[in-house]
């Protein structure tokens, strides 16, 4: 059976009309609303007089290391891009595309992330397609690589308590299920990029085609064949990267993705007295918690993220009231934030890159 040739790409302007479209200032009000209305509910439900009594008594050393975990994982960010981009990136290139792309997982759902907008955002700093792609690909393949390896670490540390155990035994099942099934997907995909990266790209492009040619599945043949030709293409590109690429994407994706797990135990950390093997256990939770995103259909988790995160931590800070505050806390400096600091840096950005031609090759 002949192989479907690929859909023509559209056109730069088609393509730049609807990233700018897809960030647009308007997307961002359903997201906080959503996510501020989960908080208020919590606090409305949940709230004593004297439950926040331990802010007056917080560990600002502690709020000090949260913030400088967050610093550090934005600056890791900043170098895995610039390095894994062949520093064809400068370092203020590389800082708003990294400030862009967080803007893109904001506005987009949990599932699709930033890395759906990613090559466009590379090409429009005048990286070629070609090559946007490849550097894409690396990024998710060491993101889902570093997913594969910690699980079963976390698993072996918290191990049946990796689920909260107040949960119904019902819902708690179908989140080891979900959990399982994550991984499972996750581990195939990043096994089908390893293979087709360093093995064979021109059998992935063939499985996938085949795979879409099942019935039920041909109309998306196309795509499946442009998405195994991306591999292809990202293979070639790759081949000739020495060790020391490899080592820098690789230790700076273990760098971002640890400092991006620690981070809520170092915001409880500043208000509840915690020992090493908690501040552990906790990073273990945060596996799960971010499976359960995952699953968001909202713009970047609103309204699932501060629903979920009294479940999966709320027994290690205490009152319920508490647990409201750490949710809007936690919702400030790893979401808020960076919508108000995409939405600065975005009418620059979109000033200095848009009005430039977009390469192809």
């Amino acid at each position: 059976m002949p192989l479907a040739s690929p859909p023509p790409p559209p056109p730069a302007d088609d393509q730049d009309a609807n990233l700018l479209r897809q960030l647009r200032p308007s997307r961002l009000v359903w997201p906080v609303l959503i996510g501020l209305a989960v908080v208020g509910f919590l606090f409305w439900r949940s709230y004593k007089p004297g439950d926040l009594a331990p802010l007056a008594n917080a560990k600002w050393e502690w709020l000090l290391v949260t913030l400088l975990v967050l610093w550090a994982r934005d600056l890791g960010y900043i170098y895995r891009i610039r390095y894994i981009s062949e520093r064809e990136l400068s370092w203020r290139q590389a800082f708003e595309v990294i400030v862009i792309w967080e803007l893109a997982s904001c506005v987009l759902p949990s599932a699709a992330g930033g890395t759906a907008a990613a090559p466009i955002i590379l090409t429009k700093e005048g990286i070629p397609l070609g090559k946007s792609l490849a550097y894409t690909i690396v990024t998710a393949f060491l993101d889902n690589l570093y997913y594969v390896l910690m699980v079963p670490l976390v698993v072996g540390l918290a191990g049946s308590a990796l689920y909260p155990r107040h949960l119904d035994s019902t819902f708690t099942e179908t989140l080891r299920v979900l959990f399982v099934v994550s991984y499972v997907a996750v581990s195939s995909y990043a096994g089908l990029l390893l293979y087709a990266l360093f093995v064979n790209p021109v059998s992935v492009r063939r499985l996938l085609v085949r795979l879409a040619s099942v019935r039920g599945l041909r109309r998306f043949r196309r795509t499946a064949y442009r998405h195994g030709q991306e591999m292809v293409n990202a293979s070639a590109h790759l081949r000739g990267a020495g060790w020391l690429y490899w080592w820098r994407a690789s230790l700076s994706t273990f760098f971002v993705w640890t400092a991006r797990y620690a981070v809520i135990g170092c915001l409880i950390a500043a208000f509840v007295p915690m020992t090493t093997g908690e501040f552990l256990f906790i990073f273990a939770r945060n596996i799960t918690y971010k499976v359960v995103l995952l699953l968001a259909v909202t713009p970047g988790g609103a309204g699932i993220a501060e629903g979920a995160f009294p479940t999966f931590f709320g027994s290690f800070i205490g009152t319920a009231t508490m647990t409201s505050f750490m949710v809007l806390l936690y919702r400030i400096v790893t979401y808020y934030f960076y919508l108000v600091l995409g939405t600065v840096f975005l009418p620059r950005w979109a000033a200095r890159v848009f009005g430039r031609p977009t390469p192809t090759s």
